[in-house]
């Protein structure tokens, strides 16, 4: 962590800033709570794209084969 440290000349009290502030736990948690929920909805859209895809290609390889069938008899 990086730290600036500022004095000032009337008083000898320094002021610290942190660049990146510590964050409790409580912050943390709620983010990775966060992140935790949006990962699943994405493996979850994942899933569900892919099962429409098997279906449709299914779908359309059923409807070329009947058609190839109606074309030879």
């Amino acid at each position: 962590m990086i730290k600036l440290s500022f004095k000032m000349s009337d008083n000898t009290k320094e002021f610290t800033k942190n660049i990146y502030p510590e964050r409790s736990d409580a912050d943390n948690e709620i983010k990775t709570t966060n992140v935790n929920i949006l990962l699943n909805r994405v493996r979850e859209n994942k899933k569900k794209t892919f099962k429409k895809r098997i279906f449709f290609s299914l779908l359309l390889a059923a409807l070329i084969s009947s058609f190839a069938v109606f074309l030879i008899v």
